[in-house]
């Protein structure tokens, strides 16, 4: 037998083994949080493992008053395991074989009733874990809309996707990943829409994950999942949103919910998945349709205008006459080059540290970064205003990206784009522009296409990409997951 194969310990008849085993082996008695609460039912010893901290401890003391005035009503000796077990006034009661199941369920927190003489523990889930309130996202933010966002309590997050889909055929899948961690993920599609063979792929890939522990939670899975290697852009789409999560529900894709993580994972995803905003459904097509181009606009802001100037600094003869005023009109010691990218970094580092300072210090940080920074740093002639203004726009851009890990690969683009043009000019940001590109369209995600519906290209689906459509119109799912409803209304 392999090293990672346990055997599986039966639960013993004898109360006396079952302690020993979670003395040894759990650290009964060692951890302050690891307790077992002993009583005697009809002469009966009844042993009851919890742990401190996951449960709620007013549930346990009603259960052993349950059992407790069992001595004063009962007197039929030879069913004390059936009345034990009807007594247990919980709505969540299993009965488990093994003494490892009964471990599992513990450190979940879940409670586990040990009878003496009995060879099956009873589990009752009186799981209460510690953990904020829903609330509204900071990444994901409305002007009008919902406020209640996931939590890192998977139980929360998926109550708020069962209360906006009050579907017989939503299906919740859960299984535990991590040798050590035996972190809880929880599948979640809807049976009759979502991609059979899709839903076989994850749910494999998502056994056969073998490690110590998910620390990072759903980033560890997305990495087992995707096998995404160093390509900077993101293949799953992340969000916090229990109305987001509920849409790609319905359009037929698959979700993966991490316990500790307020994030849910969405697979499959495209690149343009995550150039559209929960904001552009909040309001009239019309304006949702104006949001998304501006949006897009941001976003090609945030790629292109930087290299673009560049080359134009490099090259002027390349610019019309009506606009030959771009350009630097001072020349200083340092390169432009290393300006824009000292700018960016710059950038960068502000963002770290706006991450990193206490809220009450960050108009102070901001202050410093505006005032002292960024003006006296061209007073001095580190930068020419040109290049403060243009990674400035290129900031903007960045922030206006819905997606955080896009937004961070389209960086990186940035900077490539930059340094093709300082090698090769204006051929430098053609030949790197395509290279980019041939590259977007190679990459699939859980065998995806990545610029679908650009590339294959789908003029319906495409359509709904640039134009933001009424929701009466939209009666079709996207066909890129394959559903097996294809129609979102009926004929």
């Amino acid at each position: 037998m392999s090293e990672n194969v346990k055997q599986k310990t039966s639960i013993s008849p004898k109360l006396v083994v079952n302690e020993n085993y979670f003395k040894n082996h759990v650290g009964l008695n060692q951890s302050f949080d690891l307790g077992v609460r002993k009583i005697t039912v009809m002469g009966i010893g009844v042993n009851l493992y919890y742990v401190n901290g996951l449960c709620d401890t007013s549930f346990i003391i009603q259960l052993l008053k349950e059992l407790i005035e069992i001595n004063d009503f009962e007197y039929e000796k030879m069913k004390v395991n059936e009345i034990i077990e009807n007594r247990l006034v919980n709505q969540q009661v299993q009965r488990i074989k093994t003494i490892d199941e009964a471990v599992d369920q513990v450190l979940s927190g879940l409670v586990v009733f040990m009878i003496e003489g009995c060879d099956y523990g009873l589990v009752v889930d009186v799981r209460s874990y510690p953990g904020r309130n829903p609330e509204e996202p900071d990444t994901e933010k409305v002007v009008r809309g919902s406020r209640d966002g996931f939590v890192e309590n998977i139980i929360v997050n998926t109550a708020l996707i069962r209360r906006r889909i009050r579907d017989e055929r939503l299906r919740y899948s859960m299984m535990k990943v991590g040798e050590r961690s035996k972190t809880d993920i929880c599948l979640c599609y809807i049976e009759d829409v979502a991609d059979p063979n899709l839903i076989e792929v994850v749910k494999k890939e998502l056994e056969t994950i073998k490690i110590d522990g998910l620390t990072m939670a759903d980033k560890t899975v997305e990495e087992f999942l995707v096998k995404q290697g160093y390509n900077p852009f993101p293949l799953v789409r992340y969000t916090e949103r229990a109305d987001v999560a509920a849409n790609h529900l319905l359009e037929g894709h698959v979700l993966i919910i991490v316990d500790t993580s307020p994030s849910v994972i969405i697979t499959p995803t495209t690149y343009f998945h995550h150039v559209q905003h929960a904001e552009e459904y909040r309001q009239a097509p019309a304006v949702g349709t104006f949001l998304r181009w501006v949006r897009f606009l941001g976003i090609l802001g945030s790629i292109f205008i930087v290299p673009l100037w560049f080359m134009y600094v490099l090259q002027p003869s390349l610019l019309p006459e009506n606009i030959a005023y771009i350009g630097p009109n001072e020349q200083k010691n340092i390169p432009i080059v290393v300006q824009i990218f000292m700018a960016d970094l710059g950038i960068e580092f502000l963002r770290m540290a706006a991450i990193h300072t206490p809220t009450a210090l960050s108009v102070a940080m901001g202050l410093i970064a505006a005032a002292l920074i960024g003006q006296i740093a061209i007073d001095v002639g580190l930068f020419v205003p040109e290049v403060i203004l243009y990674v400035a726009i290129a900031a903007i851009g960045t922030f206006a990206t819905p997606s955080y890990e896009l937004s961070i690969a389209n960086k990186m683009v940035r900077l490539v784009l930059l340094l093709s043009v300082a090698l090769f000019k204006a051929e430098g940001l053609v030949i790197g522009a395509t290279v980019i590109f041939l590259f977007l369209t190679h990459i699939r995600s859980l065998n995806t296409p990545y610029l679908w519906p650009f590339l294959p290209f789908n003029p319906k689906a495409f359509w709904q990409i640039l134009i933001r459509t009424s929701v009466p119109g939209a009666k079709i799912r996207p066909s890129i997951v394959h559903p097996q409803n294809v129609r979102k209304q009926p004929k």
